[in-house]
């Protein structure tokens, strides 16, 4: 189980007046108040403000002042403001401690806004930005941010309300000042940053003002024991804080393997992970352990270790016992082993005394000099070393796709879509228990390996959120990160937790974290490799600007809805000189607009033409290509059919099939000329993988997505990062 976390310090909650101070102090906006102590005091202070005012008890322990009738609204006479006030010192009491009149102009406006500073546990100080009003808590439209904040944080928080209608000019008031939004969001990072004892704010309402937003009431809850905030991440993720290079190199460029625990049963792991090791094709030297010295699979093995050639191996495969591992890792560095991949179970998982041996594994092995992988692992896979040493299938292509998880099923899953969409990986590691190398850690390894452009990663618990982030922040800046976490959900992270001993968190505050690193987070196992097969095979797009080119009018309807919904691209209007070039090649009767409809106009050439006229054009950024396969599901047909190869159906089978391949081969050809996405999307690809047209896409080495929906969503991905990069200055 989790360690109990220690008790919150006790905290309490400033004054209004004192809140606003605070708050005023760190640029944030706030209404011309006065804080008196009588009933004529608040009607002098009325006058000078200029009516309407409101009156609301103010003092240090008062927090919920509506849910107590402590709050008197459009106050328009001198008369009203003193009944009021005195009303208000009436109703207070002892337990309110020194009390007095805050009296502040009335202000009204048709949007109200929500900021505040919370304190997560795992990820620290967060900002947060959500529609206020009396609706809030329905909508639920919120961003949140880590602390501290850029000025580009804060831009992407505004651009991540969904309801962006209400932040444009709206009901004849002006759109708002996106400048004074974000100082006001600037202004609460600072706050976290310089005031450590400041637990939350609470901004509630912020009324837009002609424009301009202002806090109309807003609280600061502190606490008398600030918390310590140092960036645990500056220690963790520093230079020498990880597994350095060589235990890299020996876990996924092996000279020599070592299978301890090999066995001649086909049943037992032993057997399966040196018949993989072999069945992959690994070239270099081959070694395995047994009780018995038996032979398995044309390899003599050893009784012990000590039997084998010095330095003739650095990678270990450990297939035995828990109880026997610590003398088996001392042998194996006595024969120059540095990296060790431990599949055992009976460790982190399996109580307390499973605790006890995994703590003393691991530091058995940082004694050593040896790389510990897992333990409790399904093992580890590195396509250009052709190694396959798992206890598992499959062996995926080679491509450029790094793999690494928490749970050894979702390496299966991710390796399977490999294999299905031929969209190859570089290396893919489970890491099991994560007892001395972590996720981030094989992350960071991807982000330097030259056979890898593109990480991927399932995670679950993240005990240390700030640290978590911080780590993938700086892979996502060198090449793109894909994660999908479980326990997004109540359901998951109970479930989450039980699997891996893990505290959970909002998982809002999680996607907030995501989006501020340049992280992409999918919500599937589907999507995420779909995300990162896309970033393996395209070039990053330069704008949101997309054409849809289809065959068949109602595909490219489906997916204009699928890019006007999401909100991400731009469907953007036909340039005229680009319709009048397309006017060229088409009939027309094609639809003159995007998605750009060939209504069955396309010839020999059309396709490949039409493609590279849009590619080519500067107003447009990216495509998706529907259609591909129609021919080639009609030759199919055409062989099945009882008739073939006789009545001209051979020649008709062969042209259609090749005109398939060739609109393949163009969309990655135009992409390549251009350095433009061009994404190709058709049910066949799944339907019919035969099919010349998905063979063709896969043979350029691209994915084809089965759904435009699909397609949409992973250029949605592909445009994130890319802008986040342009936003952050990443190149």
């Amino acid at each position: 189980m989790p360690d109990t976390p220690a008790p919150a310090p006790p905290t309490h909650t400033l004054s209004e007046a004192a809140s606003k101070a605070l708050l005023a102090g760190h640029g944030i906006p706030v209404l011309g108040e006065r804080i008196v102590a009588t009933a004529a005091d608040a009607a002098a202070a009325a006058a000078e403000l200029g009516y309407p005012v409101v009156a609301k008890l103010c003092g240090d322990r008062i927090a919920h002042k509506t849910e107590r009738g402590l709050v008197r609204l459009s106050l328009r006479d001198a008369g009203a403001v003193e009944e009021a006030a005195t009303a208000l010192l009436a109703a207070a009491t002892p337990a309110d401690g020194d009390v007095g009149v805050l009296v502040a102009p009335m202000v009204s406006g048709t949007r109200e806004l929500i900021a505040g500073l919370s304190l997560d546990p795992q990820f620290g100080p967060t900002v947060m930005l959500g529609v206020g009003g009396v609706l809030a808590e329905a909508v639920a439209d919120v961003v949140l941010r880590l602390v501290p904040l850029s000025e580009a944080d804060a831009d992407d928080m505004l651009d991540g309300l969904a309801t962006q209608a209400l932040l444009g000019p709206f009901r004849g008031e002006p759109a708002v000042d996106r400048t004074a939004l974000k100082a006001v969001l600037l202004g609460l990072s600072t706050v976290a940053e310089a005031r450590p004892d400041v637990v939350s704010v609470d901004v509630n309402p912020l009324i837009v003002v002609d424009g301009c937003p202002v806090a109309v009431d807003a609280l600061v809850e502190v606490t008398d024991a600030p918390l310590d905030r140092t960036d645990a991440a500056t220690s963790a993720a520093g230079p020498g804080a990880g597994p350095g290079p060589e235990g890299f190199q020996a876990l996924f460029e092996p000279k020599g393997v070592v299978v301890a625990g090999a066995s001649s049963h086909p049943g037992k792991f032993g057997f399966v992970s040196l018949h993989n090791v072999l069945a992959a094709g690994y070239e270099g030297r081959v070694f395995a352990t047994n009780r018995d010295a038996v032979e398995v699979l044309g390899i003599q093995t050893v009784a012990d270790i000590a039997d084998l050639p010095d330095g003739a191996a650095d990678l270990v495969f450990v297939c035995t016992p828990a109880a026997v591992n610590p003398d088996l890792l001392r042998a194996c560095a006595a024969k120059g082993i540095r990296a060790a991949f431990v599949t055992s179970a009976g460790y982190g998982e399996a109580g307390d005394e499973g605790r006890a041996a995994e703590r003393e594994l691991v530091a058995l092995a940082a004694e050593l000099g040896i790389l510990l992988a897992g333990p409790n692992g399904q093992g580890v896979v590195s396509t250009p070393a052709k190694l396959c040493a798992q206890i598992v299938a499959p062996y995926p292509p080679a491509g450029r796709i790094g793999i690494a998880s928490q749970s050894g099923n979702f390496v299966s899953s991710f390796m399977n879509w490999s294999v299905q969409t031929g969209v190859g990986i570089s290396r893919a590691v489970s890491a099991g228990n994560a007892a001395a190398v972590t996720v981030p850690d094989y992350l960071d390894h991807y982000s330097t390996d030259p056979a890898t452009s593109v990480s991927l990663a399932y995670v679950e618990g993240i005990t240390d959120g700030r640290t978590f982030v911080q780590r993938l922040r700086t892979v996502a800046e060198r090449q793109p990160l894909v994660l999908v976490k479980g326990g997004a959900t109540a359901g998951g992270q109970r479930a989450a937790a039980s699997h891996t001993g893990s505290l959970a968190t909002d998982d809002r505050v999680f996607d907030g974290a995501c989006r501020q690193a340049g992280i992409v987070r999918a919500t599937t196992v589907e999507e995420a490799f779909e995300a990162a097969a896309t970033f393996a095979t395209q070039p990053l797009p330069k704008g949101p600007r997309t054409v849809v080119l289809t065959t068949a009018g109602g595909w490219g309807v489906v997916t204009a809805d699928a890019i006007t919904a999401g909100g991400t691209l731009d469907l953007v209007p036909l340039p005229d000189d680009l319709r009048a070039a397309i006017d060229e090649k088409l009939p027309p009767r094609w639809s003159r607009s995007n998605p750009v409809d060939m209504a069955g106009g396309e010839t020999r050439e059309t396709i490949p033409e039409v493609m590279a006229l849009i590619a080519s054009h500067p107003e447009v950024d990216a495509m998706i290509y529907l259609g591909l396969g129609i021919q080639s599901n009609q030759a199919r047909l055409m062989r099945q059919g009882g008739y073939y190869p006789d009545h001209g159906l051979e020649r008709i089978v062969d042209f259609h099939e090749r005109q398939d391949a060739r609109y393949a081969q163009a969309a990655a050809d135009v992409s390549v000329a251009t350095g433009k996405p061009i994404l190709t999307a058709t049910e066949l690809a799944v339907a019919d993988p035969a099919n010349a047209g998905p063979a063709t896409v896969r043979a350029t080495g691209r994915l084809c997505y089965a759904s435009a929906n699909r397609a949409v969503t992973a250029l949605e991905h592909l445009w994130r990062y890319a802008s986040h990069r342009q936003r952050h200055g990443l190149g």
